[in-house]
């Protein structure tokens, strides 16, 4: 099947991650070698429905010149953003409310009226959705799988994760010594929202002693047991592992923000409240460490990288052969193709019967089960 294409888009949505950069420099490139125009949308879709923002456009041509030398470099020259989902974007109303309506249409228009015959949407399981969406309305789409968190469904891994990881385990590499220096208990608070795959992957590669996932609701009285028994042994220091959306029993999720029209709940403050927790139940030195949006920062890491390319490549090689509709997942030994609408809406969470969390579980690592 011909591709018919002269012009594409390409669009990054929701959180940053390292590897951005990456597949914009590898679609550009691979776009631009078999002549069709790439231009890329600022700011997820902002670009189009706010095009007064932008002093030198919202939407801009992308040439070699511009993509030259960015493969290496963290965030994503575009921009992005996880607030204004077209489809549920937040105006204010004369009596001050926020009501949300659906501006998948004006995006269609801007299209059509710029000819611009397709869209390469990278971002995680919000941008795909919306991705999937603008399929259906006609649009013709190829997604590209990226978070730091690795939730995102039908494909291996995600890029972003593995420089995620790699940062924190480097955080955890250094802790144990400041850790047991002083004899303290160091929780650690890492992100992934509802899924624990940078917890468990960083924690058990950083030695960590305990590490509380969402997948697994936690009673802190055994992580005490755990901190209690490796006391009586003599080792006077432990590090916990936190995910972000880490569950107790009592089923309360800490959080920063709630979720409100146009913006999902931002969650955070479990470390701190693990910490306290930890200190006052076995009266040992405590202290907290939120890594944050640091682990979304930085360079990719040479997996990330050359996933990110590969990606790029895959999903202008995908518009080239007529698909649309579909993500470009990572496989074995390729990049498979996978209906967006498998992909929308759906979250990978760690399986628990999976080998990573059954290897921790050899080791002694406790999961607060």
């Amino acid at each position: 099947m011909t591709s018919s294409i002269r012009r594409i888009a390409v669009c990054t949505g929701g959180g940053d991650a390292p590897g951005l950069n990456a597949v914009i420099q590898s679609v550009m490139i691979a776009a631009g070698n078999r002549d069709w125009e790439c231009y890329g949308i600022r700011d997820g879709f902002n670009g189009i429905l706010f095009p007064e923002r932008y002093a030198q456009g919202g939407v801009v041509r992308l040439t070699r010149d511009r993509v030259r030398g960015i493969g290496h470099l963290g965030g994503t020259i575009l921009g992005t953003t996880n607030k204004g989902d077209p489809l549920h974007f937040p105006i204010k109303m004369p009596d001050g409310s926020t009501r949300e309506v659906d501006r998948s249409d004006d995006i269609l228009a801007y299209f059509a009226t710029h000819q611009i015959d397709a869209l390469v949407a990278i971002g995680g399981d919000g941008s795909l959705t919306i991705a999937n969406a603008l399929h259906q309305k006609g649009l013709r789409v190829v997604g590209v799988p990226k978070t730091i968190d690795n939730d995102l469904d039908k494909t291996f891994t995600t890029f972003g994760f593995d420089s995620a990881v790699a940062f924190a385990t480097e955080c955890l590499d250094r802790l144990h010594s400041t850790a047991e220096s002083h004899q303290r208990v160091m929780v650690v608070e890492v992100m992934g929202r509802y899924a624990g795959w940078i917890a468990l992957h960083s924690g058990i590669a950083g030695n960590a002693h305990a590490i509380l996932i969402p997948e697994i609701g936690f009673d802190l009285e055994k992580v005490t047991a755990k901190i209690r028994s490796r006391d009586a042994e003599g080792r006077l220091y432990s590090l916990v592992v936190v995910a972000e959306g880490a569950l107790p029993c009592d089923g309360h999720r800490e959080l920063l923000a709630p979720a409100e029209a146009g913006h999902a709940e931002r969650l955070g403050g479990i470390g701190e409240r693990i910490g306290h927790a930890l200190q006052e139940r076995t009266g040992k030195d405590t202290r907290v460490v939120v890594l944050g949006h640091l682990l979304r920062g930085g360079s990719p890491t040479a997996f990330d990288r050359l996933s990110a390319l590969r990606f790029g490549a895959a999903a202008v090689r995908a518009l080239d052969e007529g698909q649309s509709g579909i993500m470009v997942a990572l496989g074995y030994p390729g990049v498979d193709y996978v209906a967006l609408e498998e992909v929308a809406g759906r979250m990978k969470g760690v399986p628990l019967d999976g080998d990573t969390l059954q290897t921790g579980r050899d080791l002694g690592i406790c999961f607060g089960d």
